[in-house]
């Protein structure tokens, strides 16, 4: 992430951008471009496209990923004025600002560090496609080729809780996501 600050310049904020799905990142560039060529850094800061590290879990997999946080958006910092909204309208690839009709509402500032905090962040966010009550059977351990239910997820943990029937008693077993397989 571009972190160049400008704390000196009034009335800049951040705005969201409307963009064709999976053109974020070209219309990052393509706005930089426009920004430079039209002497427009005065009144366009950054322009911003967050992403975060996800670590995926399906079928017993784990991949790593880069995702975006907000498909089809971009975030611009900038000093809002007639200049500066076409010059970011005309990008191509930008369909719209978000707001209430022609009118771009600003982030508040919380929501901006929110976001920008969680772009940063150096810790995968976990995804899983498991949840309570999915019948699954278990991979690797001591209860290996055991079925049971989901009972209880924990995605920080990466973890489960599934009932397993040990000597016909439902007992529960709690898991590595990677330990396990959807039926």
């Amino acid at each position: 992430m571009t972190n160049v600050s400008h704390p000196d310049v009034k009335g800049k904020r951040w705005y969201v951008v409307h963009t064709y799905s999976g053109h974020e990142s070209k219309v990052k560039q393509n706005l930089l471009r426009r920004v430079e060529s039209m002497t427009m850094d005065n009144r366009i800061f950054q322009v911003e496209v967050p992403e975060e590290k996800v670590i995926e879990l399906k079928d017993g997999k784990r991949t790593e990923k880069i995702k975006k946080i907000f498909p089809g958006y971009v975030l611009v910092e900038m000093i809002l004025d007639d200049d500066s909204w076409h010059v970011v309208r005309n990008t191509p690839g930008v369909t719209s600002f978000v707001g209430a009709g022609s009118k771009p509402i600003p982030l508040s500032s919380r929501e901006v560090k929110k976001i920008l905090r969680r772009a940063s962040s150096k810790k995968a966010r976990i995804q899983f496609d498991y949840k309570v009550g999915d019948a699954v059977k278990i991979t690797s351990g001591p209860f290996q080729d055991f079925t049971g239910d989901i009972i209880e997820v924990s995605p920080e943990r990466g973890k489960v809780k599934v009932s397993v029937s040990i000597f016909g008693r439902s007992t529960p077993v709690e898991l590595d996501f990677g330990q396990i397989n959807k039926m």
